[in-house]
């Protein structure tokens, strides 16, 4: 069994202003080439319910790419490639980080770095120490959309995700049946 972990490329335009932050995608992704390819990760239900009010993020994995793209949300890993068994970031070792310094100054847009479960926040935070001080970016340390983090509901998710992905705190406790604000749209200029 292949131990070793290599991580995709950033899936980012030069309109984004958000990234978003895994540690490592699962052996499901890896094996589809997709982020957040278990079905069982609520990651896509999430960004459908926050960005579209949908209860159902669109089938297809480029179309579901193309929804982050236009709300301007990038989604990257902390990780550049590790050592692992099996999915669970607790088995994460010899990881590398990705580089952020370079990627920042490539994608200047960048404002909001929100971390997609504890092991993304703490490897961010390993190898990029000097970024957490800039006065310009602004962090979230939010909770895994991960199977595994089952004490976390989808409504949970959505109240404390769409306080960091659409700015403003929700007016109440999101369901699947609520209408969520949208992300605000940048101006070009």
């Amino acid at each position: 069994m292949d131990t070793h972990c290599i991580g995709f490329p950033a899936s980012i335009d030069a309109d984004c202003r958000i990234l978003v932050l895994g540690s490592m995608p699962s052996v499901k992704s890896l094996a589809a080439q997709q982020y957040y390819a278990h079905p069982q990760n609520r990651f896509w239900p999430l960004m459908a319910l926050l960005l579209t009010g949908a209860a159902e993020p669109p089938a297809d994995y480029g179309e579901r790419l193309h929804l982050l793209l236009s709300h301007h949300i990038a989604l990257w890993d902390a990780i550049a490639s590790c050592e692992r068994v099996g999915s669970l970031d607790t088995a994460i070792h010899e990881e590398r980080g990705n580089d952020f310094t370079s990627f920042l100054a490539a994608h200047p847009a960048i404002h909001t770095i929100c971390f997609n479960g504890a092991k993304s926040y703490q490897c961010f935070r390993r190898y990029n120490r000097p970024l957490l001080t800039r006065a310009d970016l602004t962090f979230h340390q939010l909770p895994s959309t991960s199977p595994a983090n089952a004490k976390w509901r989808l409504p949970m998710l959505a109240e404390v995700w769409g306080e960091a992905i659409l700015g403003t705190p929700p007016a109440g406790k999101l369901s699947s049946r609520s209408t969520p604000r949208r992300a605000p749209r940048a101006s070009r200029g």
